[in-house]
């Protein structure tokens, strides 16, 4: 951990944490901001909470800070509590009917999974999965798989930009622009893109793109947002119908932001603060010069990749420069999953996620400011214990 770094976190000390793509890890002064804001709002809850009043002017300041982090513009991102929320409300807000289809691939999040099959049963529709060619060393190779699953029915595409399971940075750009030439709506899980990768959201071109704040940019948690282009915007319908929305869906909404910003982000008692504390996050990044940071956390990881390749013999993934910057996935020898998390953690004080993937074991190992070169050489040390290595 870099020194000036090491108090801004609260790491248990009982704990190599090594999952922070999970839930992320909110620094000291980012959580002091939203305190603040919660002690504001607590004073006089109506005088915060009523749109008519200030929350609308800072909810703008706070999304517009935002915007600029993620290469968007502010009336094209509307808060979410989290990315699975966003992409829960586009799903059902599209137009399937039976016989369409939703192509996607074999490393997206169980949730999303699950949220695709509700979807598609209830419109007859039926989900197309895309097997992501391995290891991932070549966009032409992936673009070709996605798009080669594309029919006369394809209706939208679903693609993770950072699969969770696999740790891997997939090439989308061109896919979304294949997808968009044959009219095919592109909706993309970027839970793990904010903070993680340079995002122009803009210029990516898809149609909806969710992402979290808390994970990698550090925000506090609760903190989601959903970016949509501004031609496909009225197709979003809020689930909870509250004082923002309108029945014509005319813009400005009555708040004066876009209808789609002021439909789905005022959402009655909702605390707000951790959106407010957005801007917080993103300064605190910048003071402590986070581009370093972060290669030098995808160098601990790489370097761990390498060592556990070694040891293990088995192939990886993907090329490295695929690989999320700070995230990894290794594939292990045979074991069982849960046993070997659950081992690791009680044994040996290690929060590192272990899962069933294609029919391997699989190790995601997140590196965070936090983290050290120790951290990483003792799950290295745990695992030749566990597995025998």
């Amino acid at each position: 951990m870099r020194p000036d770094l090491a108090g801004e976190f609260l790491p248990d000390p009982g704990v190599t944490f090594l999952n922070h793509g999970a839930f992320g890890a909110c620094p000291r002064p980012v959580l002091a901001a939203q305190r603040r804001w919660q002690t504001r709002m607590e004073r006089q809850p109506v005088a915060f909470l009523d749109p008519g009043r200030d929350l609308v002017r800072r909810m703008r300041e706070a999304m517009a800070r935002l915007a600029g982090e993620l290469g968007a513009a502010p009336g094209d991102i509307v808060a979410q509590v989290n990315t699975t929320q966003a992409l829960a409300v586009v799903a059902r807000s599209l137009p399937l009917g039976p016989g369409d289809e939703i192509v996607t691939t074999d490393h997206e999040y169980a949730a999303m999974e699950k949220l695709w099959a509700d979807v598609a049963r209830r419109a007859g529709a039926r989900v197309v999965v895309a097997r992501v060619p391995l290891p991932l060393t070549d966009a032409a190779a992936f673009t070709a798989a996605v798009a080669g699953a594309f029919t006369s029915r394809t209706r939208v595409l679903f693609l993770s930009h950072v699969t969770s399971p696999t740790a891997l940075v997939l090439p989308i750009g061109p896919a979304i622009a294949a997808a968009r030439a044959r009219g095919i709506l592109s909706v993309i899980d970027g839970a793990h893109g904010p903070g993680l990768l340079p995002l122009d959201l803009g210029g990516l071109g898809a149609d909806f793109y969710a992402g979290n704040c808390h994970k990698w940019l550090l925000a506090p948690k609760g903190t989601g947002f959903l970016h949509a282009r501004r031609e496909v915007q009225a197709l979003v319908q809020p689930c909870a119908i509250s004082h923002g929305w309108t029945a014509e869906g005319a813009s400005p909404g009555p708040f004066g932001n876009p209808a789609f910003v002021d439909a789905l982000e005022f959402q009655g008692t909702r605390d707000p603060t951790a959106f407010l504390a957005i801007p917080a996050a993103i300064a605190f990044r910048a003071r402590h010069g986070w581009p370093a940071v972060m290669a030098r956390c995808r160098d601990l990881a790489q370097d761990f990749a390498a060592r556990m390749g070694r040891r293990t013999g088995l192939p990886p993934l993907s090329a490295p420069e695929a690989c999320a910057p700070q995230m990894v996935a290794l594939p292990l020898p045979q074991c069982e999953p849960a046993a070997l998390k659950r081992a690791l953690l009680e044994r040996h004080g290690i929060e590192v996620p272990c899962h069933v993937w294609g029919g391997r074991a699989l190790l995601r190992v997140s590196v965070q400011a936090y983290n050290g070169a120790g951290d990483l050489d003792r799950l290295e040390a745990a695992l030749a214990r566990e597995l025998g290595l």
